[in-house]
C-alpha cells in the first residue's frame, strides 16, 4: 500500500513508518522538519516537508489515493484540531488518527481516571476532542491509546472497540510499537471504520 504518515519525526511516527516498511509499504512521510526523520533511506520512503497550520502544505502531499496515519501530537491547543481538517479537507482514501484513551467518546468507558487526564490536558482537551470528532465525522478510525511508553511491540496484543474498554489506569502503559502496529493493522485491514478503536498490550 502507499500510507502517508503525519508527524513522522516523533516517536510514533519513526515506529510507524520503520514498521510499515517493514510490512512492505510504500510511505510518504510528513514532518515540519524532514530532516528529523531519523530512518535510513530507502527507495519506499519519502521525507517531505509539512506543517498542520499550513493546510497547502498537507493537501501538496495527500491526495484521493492516500491512507493517512497521524501521529500528531502536540502541547499546544489547536494544533490537533488544524491537523485534522487539513487531512479531511485533502480528500484522502482513509484516515488513521491517533487521539488519548480518556477523552471524548471513551471518557465515560474509562471511568474515573479520565477526570485526571482531563485536569493534565487542560484547554487540550477540547483540541483533542474536536480533532476526534472531524476525523470519525469523515468516516476515519480514531486509535484511543492509554499512556505511550518506549519498548517493543507487545506479543499479546489486540485491539478491541470501545464496549470492551478497560477501565483507565495511568500506570497501564502501552507500547509506542504496540499502537503503530495495531494502526497499520487498520491501515490494511479496516476493522473499526468511522468509530473509536482502543490498542491494548494484551
Amino acid at each position: 500500500m502507499n500510507l502517508t504518515v503525519l508527524a513522522a519525526s516523533g516517536q510514533t511516527g519513526m515506529a510507524l513508518t520503520r514498521q510499515a516498511l517493514r510490512r512492505g509499504h510504500t510511505v510518504t512521510a510528513i514532518a515540519r522538519d524532514p530532516e528529523r526523520i531519523v530512518l535510513p533511506d530507502s527507495p519506499n520512503l519519502r521525507k517531505v516537508a509539512g506543517d498542520v497550520n499550513d493546510a497547502a502544505s498537507i493537501a501538496a502531499v495527500v491526495d484521493a489515493d492516500s491512507v493517512v496515519l497521524s501521529a500528531l501530537g502536540t502541547d499546544r491547543a489547536g494544533t490537533l484540531l488544524a491537523g485534522a481538517r487539513a487531512v479531511v479537507a485533502a480528500g484522502p482514501r482513509r484516515v488513521i488518527w491517533l487521539g488519548a484513551y480518556g477523552t471524548g467518546p471513551s471518557a465515560d468507558v474509562a471511568g474515573e481516571g479520565a477526570g485526571v487526564l482531563a485536569t493534565v490536558l487542560g484547554a487540550r482537551l477540547a483540541d483533542k476532542v474536536e480533532a476526534d470528532h472531524t476525523v470519525l465525522a469523515a468516516g476515519g478510525t480514531v486509535f484511543h491509546a492509554g499512556m505511550l511508553a518506549d519498548g517493543p511491540e507487545s506479543p499479546r496484543r489486540r485491539t478491541v472497540g470501545l464496549e470492551a474498554g478497560p477501565a483507565f489506569d495511568l500506570g497501564a502503559k502501552v507500547s509506542r510499537e504496540t499502537v503503530a502496529a495495531a494502526m497499520l493493522d487498520e491501515a490494511e485491514t479496516p476493522g473499526f471504520p468511522g468509530v473509536v478503536a482502543l490498542p491494548l498490550a494484551q
